[in-house]
Order: C-alpha cells, then sequence, then structure tokens
C-alpha cells in the first residue's frame, strides 16, 4: 500500500514496551484503522463476513492485546495469560487480524478466512485458532463462560484477568443476565464485562428491537461496579484512560460501556444495519477503502 507503512514484528515488539503512554495510544490509534482497512479487504476478497461489528471493536481489540492483556503468544497455552471472551463472536476477522500482528500465528493465514479447513472460521474456535479463549458465536454464552474462567481463577489462586466483549445483541439474551446476576452474587475478582455500545444490530436500531437504556443504572441494580462515564470506544485515550478504572477496581465484577458506532470509519456503512454482514462489491469496497486509508494517512501523519 503506497505511502501507508506496514508494521513489522520488531516494531509491534517495541510497541508493546513504550513507556510513553500518549506516544503509545497515538501509535495504536494508527494500529487499530490498519487492522480495518485489513479486514476490509479479507471481506471483500472473500465475499462474506461481518464488517459493521469487526469495525465497532477495532480499538478495543487493539487496546486488549497491545496495551491491557498479559499473554504470550510464544508459550502457549500460557495458564497465566490474561483472558478474552469475544461473545460477539461475529467480529472475528478483527479478532483474528489482532492476533495475527499480535503474534499467535502467521499473518499469512489471514488470507483463509472463511476458506475450507482453515483455521480462521467465521466464528472463532477455541479448538482451532491460536490465542482464541472461547467459541463464541451464538450470543449470550460469553459471559457466562468468563465468569466461569473468573471463579476458576480464584479456586486455583491465580491471578489472570477476564475480559467479556459484548454487543447489543447479546444484551438480548437471557442467559447474559443470567451471568450478570451470579457474578454479582459470588463476585470473582478481575471480571470485566467491556460493552461495545453501537446501538445497531443485524435486524435493525437496538432501541427498536430491544431498548437496553437506561444500560448503566440497570447493571449497578444488578450489583456491577459500573464505570461512571461512558467511554469513546474509538478513543485510545479514552480507552487507555478506561483501563486505569477497571485496574483499580480488581475486586469485581466491573462493567464498562463505550460508545461505538457500527462499521466505524466508512460514512455510508456507519450505524447503518445492512452492513451487519452484508457482502461487499468492487464499488463498496473502492469507496470504503479510500475512506479509510485516507484516515489511516492523517493518522500516520500525526505519528
Amino acid at each position: 500500500m503506497a505511502g501507508v507503512a506496514t508494521p513489522n514484528q520488531i516494531e509491534i515488539q517495541q510497541l508493546l514496551h513504550e513507556p510513553d503512554l500518549r506516544r503509545k495510544a497515538a501509535r495504536l490509534q494508527w494500529l487499530a484503522q490498519r487492522f480495518r482497512l485489513n479486514v476490509l479487504d479479507i471481506l471483500h476478497e472473500r465475499g462474506t463476513g461481518h464488517w459493521g461489528g469487526a469495525a465497532s471493536a477495532a480499538e478495543l481489540l487493539t487496546a486488549l492485546y497491545f496495551e491491557a492483556m498479559n499473554v504470550r503468544p510464544d508459550a502457549l497455552p500460557d495458564p497465566d495469560r490474561d483472558r478474552l471472551l469475544l461473545s460477539k463472536g461475529h467480529a472475528s476477522c478483527m479478532l483474528y487480524t489482532v492476533l495475527a500482528h499480535r503474534g499467535f500465528f502467521p499473518r499469512e493465514e489471514l488470507a483463509t478466512f472463511r476458506r475450507l479447513n482453515s483455521r480462521l472460521q467465521g466464528h472463532p474456535s477455541m479448538h482451532q485458532t491460536p490465542g482464541v479463549d472461547m467459541s463464541t458465536g451464538s450470543l449470550g454464552h460469553g459471559m457466562s463462560v468468563g465468569l466461569g474462567m473468573a471463579l476458576s481463577a480464584r479456586l486455583l489462586n491465580k491471578n489472570w484477568w477476564t475480559y467479556v466483549l459484548l454487543g447489543d445483541g447479546d444484551l438480548n439474551e437471557g442467559q447474559t443476565w443470567e451471568a450478570f446476576m451470579a457474578a454479582a452474587k459470588f463476585k470473582p475478582a478481575r471480571l470485566v464485562a467491556m460493552i461495545d455500545y453501537n446501538k445497531v444490530q443485524l435486524d435493525g436500531p437496538s432501541d427498536r428491537i430491544m431498548p437496553m437504556d437506561p444500560l448503566p443504572e440497570k447493571l449497578l441494580a444488578f450489583g456491577w461496579n459500573v464505570a461512571p462515564t461512558t467511554y469513546d470506544g474509538h478513543s485510545m485515550q479514552d480507552i487507555f484512560a478506561s483501563f486505569q478504572w477497571i485496574r483499580e477496581r480488581p475486586e469485581g465484577p466491573s462493567a464498562v460501556i463505550y460508545r461505538t458506532h457500527k462499521g466505524r470509519g466508512v460514512s455510508f456503512m456507519e450505524d447503518d444495519a445492512h452492513w451487519h454482514g452484508a457482502p461487499i462489491d468492487d464499488n463498496t469496497w473502492t469507496r470504503a477503502r479510500a475512506e479509510l486509508l485516507a484516515t489511516l494517512e492523517r493518522l500516520e501523519a500525526d505519528l
């Protein structure tokens, strides 16, 4: 891609150990946008996949794997690692892109997304894909399994963090709210619900399908620690601030709500349910790529 650098593994390792958080946030902002462009190219080439939710979660997943989480791709499976459950499993292509650049498997393998016998299936599989902690896709399972992982840390006297990334569809599921209730009862440490609150799902706006607001008050009523503000889920500075709030409250469970936009980065796709999983044809790809590339080049110029 002319004019836009591609991070190599040495640069990635340097980024992981960057002590200046403002500089690191700026670099991760660029990296998340780069991942968005990668995912758009993959989904266009395959003619299938979920753009909207993947684009929505780009900054959150990038920040988790490059700033917040203690993971060791060179030592799999590391029993003391932090866990991430992508409960909104349809955003798998973004997770795979982040995992590949973090070193869990070769980047070249991303080209096999959703191909027959590929390890990178349409929804993550813990039995096939390095770095995937839980098979997801059927919405509502992530919070329950995350609770179990956090409780197992207590039983094993371990200190790992368990992060569960949920979307609007997850919040429609009764099992999610049962898990919220159980977590408030058993109060496992270092359990974090991160809500990618773009307020759009497969069939339309969430407020029309199943309104969730006032979401912070509901989670408080269920007995959770809830961040006092809704963070901008597309701002690395805001996400870093949310991590500080999380780390100051290891005794859980804790929930953070991030305001995001479905299809983030492409003006004609943002907040439009059509782009939850619609195929990206040649014309759409050309227009969308130009917008993503312009933002990427601007972010690169600011580094």
